[in-house]
């Protein structure tokens, strides 16, 4: 009997130990699990968190394209990186060419936010506003409300640093023109340079077509090539403005009057069909201010106010 007892005794024992352990290994496997879930986490936070970092950091990036008078090309280029640093996440992205040639790129669909010309006529050209007259195809392009005169410039007589024919300003421009002394460069009648050169001439009474013909005028697509012209020394004069001057480093030796070509205008506007046009009055303001001003100014652009 004594024995039956302890062996009932002893399996009750062992019950109860092989339960003790049954339950500790299960709280060992649960903890195990939770600790692997746990790290697994951790490394996922720790993977996410550049990531996150990297997208805060870098946030959206808006790329806005500037058509712009060829005239503009070191002024704009000096501002982009001012307007860059005061936007981040703003890319500025210019195309420079002839006023000419600018408008007929956005009117054959060309992407542009926001186009600056060096005379009214283009710009009229694509503003629904003007009448027939001013915008004889009816075109569409400009944003209403945002066109903007930002600037004025000056129509000069420029000659190479030699100035072997000794030309002293129009009138003697004109004088040499005349007897076929010399030969003159100038911008293609849909550049706006050219258009100012085309007034000067009609002023002094000169017939282009017959300087062209006895070959003593010279043409370039923008006035970019104009001035290049005079700076290598290929043309005796040119006529480019006052802030082309500058920069080349060339000699002025006359500027033309109001009556000569009137004035040289500016006109900013932000295009209708562009795809950043926030971005692009936000830019066109900042042509605007002091700082940009200033950047125009040393090179002989005036700032309409």
């Amino acid at each position: 009997m004594k024995k039956k007892v302890f062996a009932i005794a002893l399996s009750l024992l062992m019950t109860a130990g092989l339960c003790a352990c049954g339950s500790s290994t299960g709280t060992a496997t649960k903890a195990a699990a939770a600790g692997t879930t746990a790290a697994a986490a951790k490394a996922a936070a720790t993977t996410a968190a550049p990531a996150a970092t990297k997208a805060a950091a870098g946030g959206s990036s808006t790329e806005l394209t500037v058509f712009a008078a060829a005239s503009m090309t070191e002024t704009l280029n000096t501002i982009k990186g001012m307007f860059e640093k005061a936007n981040p996440g703003v890319t500025v992205t210019y195309n420079f060419d002839s006023s000419g040639t600018l408008k007929t790129q956005i009117q054959n669909g060309a992407d542009c936010d926001l186009f600056i010309s060096a005379g009214q006529k283009q710009m009229n050209e694509l503003d629904s506003s003007k009448d027939k007259d001013s915008n004889p195809d009816g075109l569409d392009f400009v944003e209403q409300g945002t066109r903007v005169n930002i600037l004025e410039n000056k129509v000069t007589l420029v000659v190479p640093k030699d100035n072997k024919k000794g030309i002293k300003n129009f009138d003697d421009m004109a004088a040499k023109l005349k007897d076929g002394s010399i030969l003159l460069a100038m911008g293609n009648s849909d550049v706006p340079v050219g258009q100012y050169t085309q007034k000067i001439l009609k002023y002094y009474k000169l017939d282009e077509a017959a300087l062209a013909s006895a070959g003593t005028v010279t043409y370039g697509s923008n006035v970019k090539e104009v001035t290049t012209q005079v700076s290598e020394g290929s043309v005796d004069c040119g006529v480019i403005y006052a802030t082309d001057a500058f920069s080349a480093g060339l000699t002025v030796v006359d500027s033309a009057t109001k009556d000569m070509c009137g004035q040289v205008i500016y006109p900013a506007a932000v295009m209708k069909n562009g795809k950043n046009q926030d971005a692009a009055k936000k830019f066109l303001d900042y042509l605007k201010t002091d700082e940009a001003g200033k950047v125009f100014e040393k090179v002989g652009f005036t700032v309409v106010k």
